[in-house]
């Protein structure tokens, strides 16, 4: 068996036969043409193949979507700075009413 299921004399039959149709004149320049295009078409389908395989690598490389929040809002959400910054004031807690403790 030969290429793609034909055997070595079914292949020699048909370029017999595409010489006596074509010519000796012509053939060289069909077959070259012939050659140019089965490249061209081998080269667009590696690129092909290379782009899907790095799209999909970087859509598995790539962090999921963040989670949209329930109704709050970024201006509305109290930020973890203004968190930090009200309790922290000189590294002293603070009593229920907001207000620092005396030290006597």
């Amino acid at each position: 068996m030969g290429f793609s299921g034909i055997g070595i004399w079914e292949i020699l039959l048909i370029l017999i036969v595409a010489l006596l149709v074509l010519g000796p004149n012509r053939l060289p320049g069909i077959a070259r043409t012939l050659g140019k295009t089965m490249r061209a078409i081998k080269k667009a389908s590696a690129d092909l193949t290379t782009n899907i395989a790095r799209e999909v690598e970087l859509t598995k490389n790539e962090p999921p979507p963040p989670k949209e929040a329930s109704n709050i809002s970024n201006s509305q959400a109290p930020s973890a700075a203004n968190k930090t910054n009200a309790s922290d004031q000189n590294n002293q807690p603070t009593n229920p009413e907001g207000q620092q403790p005396q030290n006597d």
